[in-house]
């Protein structure tokens, strides 16, 4: 462990770090009113005692009214933040991480109808593509103003007792001033390269004039926007040479690419099934260019990629800032020589998902993160040991096995399939998409570490139950897709499930019809495209998968739109007819009275899953409590104590979509709650 490279120590500046993982500046949406209270001090609290050396906090907390955070933002121009952030660091201190925080000021990058409804600010009136509003341009008063917004900012949080502060320029208004793309001012903020770079170099001239030397500077920027008219490579380089010779910054945190865009942003911060650490090289060539301390992060999932990093000396400190909220014990577990039960972050990109969906960030398949307060990492153990009995394999079955074998009862698990995995084995069939496995992969070798017993191709019935002795049962069955509801020729499509399986081969002429607009519309989308059909996506709402973020959409776009994809949303489809060898879709709008007709070979619906829930309505009677969950504990934490048969042999519960149509997510957490408090 001494030689490791990832546990030796850093030096930033006057700060002396004890290893080189760091979690980059992000924003997960846990401030409440504007201000870091408890739960976002939890967070980063609980990583702190992970092990992480360095804690960036906030991404990108607004420095200035006219930067409307996101939902759930921090909004560091405000004096209250002080005292928070001190609890916080302090906190994270005590457990020998320091602490920074991540500043800005959006922009264009913002919505003028948030917060206090001013308008946004930038280098041009140009707007933003990903928000989609048109910017003031910024007058000398408001870059005078703007200047002394950061130092203030920046003095607050030292005040706070911060070991630092990062600006952040990618896509935000330093570098919306200092890109060729985004300023059309003239002198002496516009023009020439030292034009552009001026309002950086004099928020960072003002910010060290106010925080002294001991208090750490950096800059988060693109070195390459790898775009037409952007900041290319070489003026990279000569900016970084221009921030070294400064003697203002003590790192430079860098990546490459554009965030003004969806596709942009995919790039700069990749997504599954897109190349891990795609713009290490970059940062590399950059820190061996300028001699200047630099940090990185992008895509870097695994340890292995992240020791390599530093041991060949491409960066000095390296991020795992999605790993960190799948695993926040990433150090221990190094330390420990536990690697492999690392809780492996599967890119699936949940977390950022929601944040574009105005919610705050959640791990897919690590529910207590963001919910540290109430449902804590560690697992106590239980006073009194029970048998267990979980049917299905699925992430919400292995999660409530896995987690009630922590607590220390027996447990028992049956699957009437060959291999664990439910849906996500089905959605793993995409090259796309085979990270998820480690889903189920790292909950099965959890399970088989503590013991658990596992039955395959077993297909449980209400003997198999009352056989096994089991105190407690939970039915994680899943579900089977969902016929969408047809006027007439109900038995004419096949499912997305059907084309994803391999059980049906894509048609050449197809129709597919998303009432669910998740991703498994997308996946069974995709094979089919690539089969080399002609395919027509057609949508109720009124966008093409609504429960798809961007950044996971990107992807998929980029593989149908090079393929003979139609994309036609605001149609529904209401019927399917034979007509010798074809089919003719019958399709009408909600929004009108209007009706067209498709002739295709094959109609695919996906219209999510109904739960399979035979098993339990089997075993409902024969159960303590008839299969009722007391909603009121299961939200507190408390024990399920119903008992509305008292010769009941067990108590019985249901969980995941085995329930109702829901997510992974979803399911994990189900079984974490119900399992927590046995």
């Amino acid at each position: 462990m001494r030689r490791d490279p990832l546990l030796q120590s850093c030096q930033l500046g006057p700060l002396k770090l004890k290893n080189r993982l760091l979690i980059t500046g992000h924003e997960p949406g846990y401030a409440d009113d504007g201000l870091p209270k408890d739960r976002y001090r939890a967070y980063h609290v609980a990583r702190a005692r992970g092990g992480v050396g360095l804690t960036m906090t906030m991404g990108s907390a607004s420095v200035a009214p006219d930067s409307a955070p996101s939902g759930g933002g921090v909004q560091a121009y405000r004096d209250e933040i002080v005292p928070w952030m001190r609890r916080l660091a302090e906190e994270c201190h005590e457990e020998g991480c320091a602490v920074m925080i991540q500043l800005t000021h959006h922009g264009r990058r913002s919505r003028w109808d948030r917060g206090d409804w001013l308008p946004t600010l930038s280098a041009s009136h140009e707007r933003e593509v990903a928000h989609r509003h048109a910017a003031k341009q910024a007058e000398d008063w408001d870059i005078a103003r703007i200047i002394e917004d950061y130092a203030l900012a920046a003095e607050r949080m030292r005040d706070a007792g911060l070991d630092g502060a990062e600006f952040l320029a990618t896509g935000h208004l330093l570098d919306q001033f200092w890109s060729p793309r985004s300023n059309t001012l003239e002198a002496p903020y516009g023009g020439s390269l030292e034009n552009r770079m001026r309002l950086a170099m004099e928020v960072l001239s003002a910010a060290r004039a106010r925080v002294g030397k001991d208090f750490l500077l950096g800059l988060r920027y693109a070195g390459d926007e790898m775009c037409a008219e952007g900041v290319d490579e070489g003026e990279g380089f000569e900016i970084s040479r221009r921030l070294k010779e400064s003697g203002l910054v003590d790192f430079l945190n860098v990546t490459r690419g554009h965030i003004d865009t969806d596709a942009g942003l995919t790039d700069m911060i990749p997504v599954q099934g897109m190349r891990n650490a795609p713009h290490l090289q970059a940062a590399a060539r950059l820190r061996e260019a300028t001699g200047v301390p630099v940090l990185h992060a992008a895509k870097v999932p695994d340890v292995a990629t992240a020791r390599h990093a530093v041991a060949t000396g491409m960066v000095d400190m390296i991020g795992m800032t999605r790993a960190h909220l799948a695993d926040p014990d990433i150090v221990r577990r190094i330390k420990a020589g536990q690697e492999d039960r690392i809780r492996p972050c599967v890119g699936a990109n949940f977390c950022l998902d929601r944040r574009f969906q105005g919610a705050e960030a959640l791990c897919i398949h690590n529910p207590s993160t963001g919910r540290e307060l109430h449902q804590p990492h560690q697992i106590a153990r239980a006073q009194v040991k029970r048998r267990v009995l979980v049917i299905g394999t699925g992430p919400g079955g292995l999660e409530a096995a896995r987690v009630a074998a922590e607590r220390g009862h027996a447990v028992e698990l049956h699957e009437a399939a060959n291999d664990p995995g439910g849906q996500v084995r089905l959605m793993a069939q995409s090259e796309r998409r085979r990270e998820m496995m480690s889903i189920i992969g790292w909950r099965m070798a959890e399970c088989e570490r503590m013991g658990v017993r596992f039955h395959f191709n077993s297909m449980a019935e209400p003997g198999t139950v009352t056989g096994a002795g089991a105190d407690l049962v939970i039915v994680a069955t899943g579900g089977l897709p969902h016929d969408v509801p047809l006027r007439d020729g109900q038995d004419l499509p096949v499912s997305g499930w059907d084309i994803l399986s391999g059980d049906v081969a894509p048609g050449r002429n197809v129709l597919l019809f998303d009432n669910a607009g998740d991703g498994a519309g997308l996946q069974a989308a995709e094979a089919i495209a690539r089969s080399g059909a002609r395919l027509e996506i057609v949508s109720p709402d009124r966008a093409l998968s609504s429960e798809v973020m961007p950044m996971t959409l990107t992807p998929f776009l980029r593989e149908m739109q090079g393929r003979d994809v139609t994309f036609t949303v605001t149609w529904r489809l209401q019927g399917v007819r034979r007509e010798g060898n074809r089919l003719l879709a019958d399709l009408c709008s909600d929004f009108s009275t209007a009706r067209m007709t498709r002739e295709v070979d094959q109609v695919v619906v996906n219209n999510g899953t109904i739960p399979l829930d035979d098993l339990h309505f089997d075993l409902k009677p024969m159960s303590r409590n008839l299969g009722e969950l007391d909603r009121a504990a299961f939200l507190s934490g408390d024990r399920q104590e119903v008992t509305r048969n008292p010769d009941g042999a067990f108590t019985l519960f249901r969980i995941g979509d085995a329930v109702a149509s829901r997510n992974i997510h979803a399911a994990v957490y189900d079984g974490l709650r119900l399992a927590r408090a046995i």
